[in-house]
């Protein structure tokens, strides 16, 4: 990603990826999230997923599960 950005342009230090993954057969979604996990990994950049897919969450390291009830919403941090 930081090989896109023009020259002298800000480099690019965080992917976030809002949904999508639910179309995605599962040889398709593992390709994905093997991608994904490898940008991680490098550690030059955070890379950050909204997901309904729960095999794809089910890779993510640490999630932040949002829940709501009639009146409020909460954020829980879950490590794996």
């Amino acid at each position: 990603m930081a090989g896109l950005a023009a020259q002298g342009a800000a480099h690019l230090e965080s992917i976030f990826l809002d949904e999508g993954f639910g179309t995605l057969d599962e040889a398709n979604l593992d390709v994905v999230a093997s991608t994904l996990e490898n940008l991680a990994t490098r550690g030059d950049r955070m890379v950050g997923v909204v997901t309904h897919v729960p095999a794809l969450a089910e890779r993510v390291p640490v999630r932040y599960v949002v829940s709501r009830d009639q009146r409020t919403s909460s954020v829980t941090r879950e490590s794996v």
